[in-house]
């Protein structure tokens, strides 16, 4: 095994581990302490630096943008050089933002949780627009938003709990066209949204966190299917925090409970698992998100670690 090298890039201390993959998948969920390709993030609050990192979103180009708990948002390439792009929502006194996306035309979509609303930024930082903001639960109104993602046709979806446990549907100019959903164990019904994605199959995938479960919907909001129960065997989940698409299809779910990435088809059968609890290279300590680049890798949040892992299943 080659020994990592370390170097420094912008701020941000980077372990790149050129081991090479080859006992990932056995017996359905193998390969728990193979080595990531890179381990990267020096913590603290300086630019450059992440102080436990809670969202992330990745562009057409690779650029990584993170949200951290000291609210700011800064980007990185996809092998964690700082790109000198940082900044912060208007106010998080009563809270920093939990969501992170790329819309339609390459902005980022910032859930501002505490605020109620979506905030809308150019690549580099620049705000374009708000939407939402009003507290409710009635028709255009919202409650706490975990998460938001758009359409090719410009719609919003947006998931929200504490005041509504449901999926908010918002035509390009934020007007009100659906919800569904409400509180409870229930197919259909959330325990609490953490992370959406829309698949390749034009289906809306939901994580329910405290129902250890993925449930998918139609862009209407019937329900199609569900999977997922507790526990820590493949195909198993434990608090399920972010899920994000391969190209080939594939689904990758960060599972906070299990300390973990684990891999599945578009159905929910499990093609594998990797991490478990540590702080070591491989391992992780609460994983709150992920994305998968354009090469099909993925870099995983790993927040009370303070860094970003990348791993090729």
């Amino acid at each position: 095994m080659t020994p990592p090298v370390q170097r420094m890039a912008c701020g941000c201390t980077i372990r790149r581990w050129l081991a090479v993959w080859g006992l990932f998948l056995a017996a359905g969920c193998g390969g728990p302490h193979a080595e990531p390709e890179i381990v990267w993030g020096e913590h603290g609050t300086q630019p450059g630096a992440i102080h436990r990192p809670r969202a992330v979103a990745i562009d057409a180009h690779d650029h990584l943008y993170i949200v951290d708990f000291t609210a700011r948002i800064q980007g990185y390439d996809r092998d964690g050089n700082y790109l000198n792009i940082g900044w912060s929502t208007p106010d998080y006194r009563n809270g920093r933002p939990s969501g992170l996306s790329i819309d339609r035309d390459g902005n980022l979509l910032v859930s501002d949780s505490h605020y109620h609303c979506l905030r809308i930024y150019s690549p580099e930082g620049k705000f374009l627009r708000k939407i939402g903001g009003e507290v409710g639960t009635g028709p255009g109104q919202l409650g706490y938003i975990c998460d938001a993602v758009q359409d090719e046709a410009g719609n919003f979806y947006i998931g929200e709990f504490g005041e509504n446990h449901r999926i908010t549907k918002l035509d390009l100019d934020g007007n009100f066209i659906k919800s569904w959903g409400k509180q409870g164990t229930e197919p259909g019904e959330f325990g609490r949204i953490r992370a959406l994605a829309l698949g390749p199959d034009r289906l809306l995938y939901v994580v329910d966190c405290t129902n250890h479960r993925v449930q998918v919907f139609t862009r209407d909001g019937d329900l199609v299917r569900c999977w997922g129960e507790p526990g820590a065997e493949p195909g198993q989940l434990s608090y399920p925090s972010d899920l994000a698409f391969d190209r080939r299809g594939d689904l990758y779910v960060a599972e906070r409970g299990n300390n973990r990435v684990q891999k599945f088809t578009k159905e929910g059968r499990s093609l594998g698992c990797w991490g478990g609890p540590g702080r070591e290279p491989g391992r992780l300590n609460e994983p709150w998100a992920l994305v998968v680049d354009s090469r099909g890798r993925v870099h995983v949040i790993d927040t009370e670690n303070h860094r970003v892992q990348r791993i090729d299943f």
